[in-house]
């Protein structure tokens, strides 16, 4: 074997340098073993910190009658009854311990004159749960993290581009990397790895994601190491998106501007959302008012840029200033706007993976020993919508107990695996790609973005769908005429191809997946197939066998609880949605 790469031993490795892949490592280096985080952007800028509107926990600080109950059952009624049962239950009932955690060491929620965390409302919560700093809440979140890694000493290695996690016999004993900036490659060893990537939400042309971020690499580590999927159909289109400057579509507009009042209005002038959810307006689900605003444009009562208006200049300046500091200096900074006189113009924009890594609710365990997934990376909890403010509490729950069940498996290890076979296949994978061709990775990318939102968009269809696995295949075999060409500090090249393959992989995993629900339910549209299919609920499960092949299992969701049940059959039963589809 060509040894070209240096060597690094850890008890426990974080791919993912976000909240979850931070606070995982944590725990790990509480529990007295050696951790090393890998990112690929720096420490300070990962996508956490574009989470804005914040965190969710019961603590019914303003309005009493809130529980861990119900906040359960918003989350699985609105998840539309296929989120996991049990990791719905864990995240209910640890979020106030998590977030009163945070706060304590650094994120600085916006306080009650009573010394309590002010709670705001989100788009389909019965209460005021969400936990919030102005409009910068997962900033907040990461700073603290990063200050308390730091006082632990807690070794972050960023510009590093994980390609494999290294498994033999079922067994993950690390994984390999590259630095993007100069090449150099490293071999990690370690007893457990926890991904902690992400999700896949930039293989859609507008996307609330940045450039080279959110390309799905954590789904096709999880694939090519023998990991299933899980609702890889299920991706949320948050409602607001920037339309302009077309360098930054699709940038967020955070649903705390809709939850301090912000209201929807077409082109009319008609303020829609009583057409299609007339008790909760704005605050409907994202999947609902996602669906409206598509509707209202593809319908002609959109902007002249395919868009619709959203309005909060009704609200008093001061407080929009204190309250959405961000989103205010944001239509500033690109469009010279001033939300507080102007509305702004916003778009549907891909946003977040619900589906992902099929884990054990308690410990986050893939099914790969010694490999476990948290954060969006991972599938389960969301079911086919995501209430806003829980993908925050996600990652603090779910970061953690993924920390500590890395560390518990690590501890009781007898015997290391160490396979040079499987070492060097992962260093000449890298070395591979690297060759002349007469496709553009740029071009190629771009393409599947076109694909994606135009076939397996907001609203699909079997045709639409087929069209675009069709497209997608096409791409599959003009990605292995890739030209690839590195020099020194130049690896640009490189890093577009590992994330154009991770974006066919992603991509297909999910039109596959979307082409088997034969139904319409939350984030998953059909115009074939309108309605929810009211007689089972079900996931559906992504393996990857030999030879690329995919493999999808119809798996029915596991019944709940009498205690589940009875909070569920309490609140609100699942609604079908109100507005029409496209005529």
């Amino acid at each position: 074997m060509e040894n070209d790469f240096q060597t690094k031993i850890t008890n426990v490795l974080v791919v993912g340098s976000g909240g979850a892949g931070l606070r995982a490592a944590i725990e790990v280096c509480l529990s007295g073993l050696s951790v090393i985080v890998l990112g690929k952007r720096t420490v300070n800028d990962v996508h956490t910190s574009l989470a804005a509107g914040g965190v969710n926990a019961a603590f019914a600080n303003i309005d009493i009658q809130d529980s861990w109950q119900q906040h359960y059952a918003d989350t699985y009624i609105e998840g539309y009854g296929i989120g996991d049962p049990k990791t719905i239950e864990i995240m209910c009932k640890e979020a106030p311990f998590l977030v009163n955690e945070i706060d304590k060491w650094g994120a600085n929620f916006e306080k009650l004159d009573n010394g309590m965390i002010d709670q705001r409302f989100f788009g389909a919560h019965t209460y005021r749960r969400t936990c919030y700093c102005g409009d910068s809440t997962g900033k907040s979140i990461l700073d603290a993290l990063l200050s308390k890694s730091k006082s632990l000493q807690i070794p972050i290695n960023d510009s590093q581009y994980v390609t494999e996690i290294l498994i033999q016999n079922n067994r993950c004993f690390g994984a390999f990397s590259f630095d993007i900036y100069n090449g150099k490659k490293t071999l990690y060893l370690a007893d457990s790895v926890i991904l902690a990537t992400g999700g896949n939400t930039r293989i859609w042309r507008r996307s609330s994601s940045r450039k080279d971020e959110n390309n799905g690499d954590g789904i096709r580590l999880a694939l090519k190491a023998g990991c299933k999927l899980t609702d890889m159909e299920m991706v949320q289109f948050h409602p607001t998106g920037m339309l302009s400057p077309e360098e930054i579509a699709g940038t967020l507009v955070t649903e705390a501007v809709r939850g301090e009042g912000g209201r929807l209005f077409n082109i009319r002038g008609e303020r829609f959302m009583v057409n299609y959810d007339p008790e909760r307006m704005e605050l409907s689900t994202r999947d609902r008012v996602a669906l409206a605003n598509y509707t209202e444009i593809m319908n002609g009562r959109g902007t002249s840029n395919g868009g619709v208006l959203l309005d909060i200049s009704h609200i008093n300046k001061d407080l929009i200033l204190k309250k959405l500091p961000t989103i205010y200096r944001q239509f500033i900074e690109y469009q010279m706007l001033d939300i507080t006189k102007e509305p702004m113009e916003v778009a549907p924009t891909a946003h977040y993976s619900m589906g992902g890594v099929l884990v054990t609710p308690e410990d986050h365990q893939t099914g790969v020993i010694g490999l476990y997934a948290c954060g969006e990376v991972a599938g389960g909890l969301h079911g086919a919508n995501r209430l806003g403010g829980n993908s925050l509490a996600e990652i603090l729950i779910f970061g953690r107990r993924a920390g500590i069940s890395a560390s518990n498996y690590s501890k009781q290890l007898s015997t290391h695996i160490r396979a040079s076979s499987v070492i060097d296949v992962a260093n000449k994978k890298v070395n591979h790609f690297i060759k002349d061709g007469k496709e553009i990775g740029r071009k190629l990318e771009n393409e599947i973005q076109n694909l994606m939102w135009n076939f397996c968009g907001v609203l699909r269809n079997k045709d639409n769908l087929e069209r675009g696995l069709q497209d997608l295949n096409a791409i599959k075999k003009r990605f292995k005429n890739l030209d690839v060409r590195v020099g020194y500090n130049d690896y640009k090249d490189l890093v577009v191809a590992f994330n154009l393959e991770s974006s066919i992989y992603s991509a297909e995993a999910t039109i596959r997946s979307a082409m088997a629900r034969l139904e319409s339910r939350g984030s998953h549209q059909r115009d074939d197939y309108p309605e929810i299919n009211n007689f089972k609920k079900f996931n559906y499960h992504i393996s990857l066998q030999e030879y690329d092949q995919f493999r999808i299992e119809e798996i029915e969701t596991l019944e709940l609880s009498e205690e589940l049940e009875h909070i569920v059959n309490s609140t609100n039963k699942i609604k079908s949605f109100k507005g029409k589809l496209l005529e």
